[in-house]
Parts: C-alpha cells; structure tokens; sequence
C-alpha cells in the first residue's frame, strides 16, 4: 500500500523547489513566457494554485464534485486554461501567499481521507496517495516550465520515482486519448535514478522495453521533452509508439514539446 504519509512529504518537497523558483523573482519577471504556449510564469502558478483548490474540493466536499464536473464539461478544452488566465492576473506576491496557503490546506485534507476512499476527479475516482502523487506530477512538471523560462538547471532528485511510476501506471490511459487500444502486454520499464540505482517495472522477460534516466522519462510522460532529446530508448513497436503518445496527465491530448526545442 501506497504511503501517503511519505508522498504528502515529497509533494511539500517538490512545491517548496518550485516557490523558491519564483519567491524571489521581480514582479515584471512573471510575465516571461514559458514553453507551454500563451502560458507566463504566472500562469504556471496560478495554474498549480487552481488545480490544488480543485483537488481540496474533491477532499473535503467529494458529494459536490459532481457540480465542478458539470462546469469543467460546459466550458470544453478550454476550461483549465481560463482557469489559470483567470488567476494569473492576480498580483504575483498575493497568488504566491494563495499557492502556499492552498498547498497546506490541501496537505492537511488529504492526510485526513480513510485509507481506501476514493475521491472523485476529471477522469477515474482517486485514492488520497493516488491524488497526491498527481500533485507531486503536476508540480514537477509546471515546475519544469519554469525553470525552462528562467534558463535554471534543476537537479534531478529521487522524488521523480513518483512521477516515474505514475508515468507507468497512465500508460493505457495515453493510449485511449488517442482512441488507441492498449497493448495487451506489459512492458519493461527500466531507469536509472539520481543516485544511479536502478528503478525497474513491468516483468523483466517483456518484449516491450523501455529504458534510459528516470529523469529522461519523466520529462516525456509529462511531454516537457520531446522523446528524441532525451536518452530514453524503446525496443519494440508498441514501446516506441507509447513514447510518442505518453501522457500522465488528465485533459485532452497535449501538444507536448518540438524536437531539439531545448538543444
């Protein structure tokens, strides 16, 4: 059983590395574009702000979900980017108190779900470590964004085991976005980790794999690299067609990144 004790700490650990991202910035610097197109620095937070309130609806009012569905099935793919347009004109001081204030009421609330309990979301219900490490993945991933505009290096950390399990885990889901069938077959998933150790999934006789940095397959399964600029390999048809279509995130098919957009 996941620990969500553990996750709910990685979560706390990763937003704190992205607030140090921006805690600093001048004000005029939040308008800087990032990769995500039509999305400033601002938007990237006000976005994380947005989903996270999101998230402590579904924790503390799950019955009243159902509502949030209605709105998000009303307003169409355009639905999260008018909700971070709307939020990103807040004043950048006061979205980032907001962002810090939401994270620990959303810290607090999932700490405080049963085990076992699933909360309503976009697509499937989630359980409380379920819904915290899509946090962990979101985070990781604006924060990704943010960093790319800032032209800052961020050093790989072991919190990416989250983010690389929960990439595994959606692959079926990639596939569907796509009105694909899943491959029937498991795959191998093979990377090496920040320490170089070896984190591995899926049997290991697979004739699917995939292997290469745990950091290299996160940025693809979270689309911020396109798979030719990273290290990551596939053998097999259905692995290398999986690389081109993964998505661990919940909406519409993303746009994802350019080949040698980031050489």
């Amino acid at each position: 059983m996941a620990d969500l004790e553990a996750i709910l700490a990685d979560l706390d650990a990763e937003s704190r590395e992205v607030d140090g991202l921006v805690a600093g910035l001048p004000e005029p610097d939040w308008a800087r574009p990032t990769p995500a197109e039509g999305w400033t620095i601002a938007h990237q937070i006000a976005h994380l702000h947005w989903t996270d309130q999101r998230a402590l609806l579904a924790a503390r009012e799950p019955d009243d979900f159902g509502e949030e569905l209605k709105r998000a099935l009303a307003a169409g793919e355009t639905y999260v980017d008018e909700g971070a347009a709307e939020l990103a004109t807040t004043p950048p001081g006061e979205l980032l108190e907001r962002w810090r204030r939401g994270r620990a009421e959303l810290h607090a609330a999932l700490a405080a779900v049963p085990p076992g309990e699933k909360l309503p979301w976009y697509g499937p219900p989630m359980s409380a470590p379920s819904m915290a490490t899509g946090r962990m993945m979101e985070t990781w991933a604006h924060g990704q964004d943010v960093a790319d505009a800032l032209g800052v290096e961020r050093a790989p950390t072991a919190r990416l085991w989250h983010i690389a399990r929960f990439g595994v885990r959606t692959r079926d889901f990639a596939f569907a976005l796509h009105s694909l069938a899943a491959p029937t077959e498991e795959f191998r998933v093979e990377l090496t980790a920040p320490d170089g150790s070896l984190w591995t999934f899926g049997p290991e006789d697979a004739a699917q794999r995939v292997a290469g940095s745990a950091l290299g397959f996160c940025l693809i399964v979270t689309q911020r690299r396109h798979p030719a600029d990273t290290d990551v390999r596939a053998e097999g048809e259905s692995a290398q067609e999986w690389l081109g279509l993964a998505q661990a995130f919940a909406g519409p098919p993303g746009k994802g990144r350019e080949p040698g957009q980031f050489a």
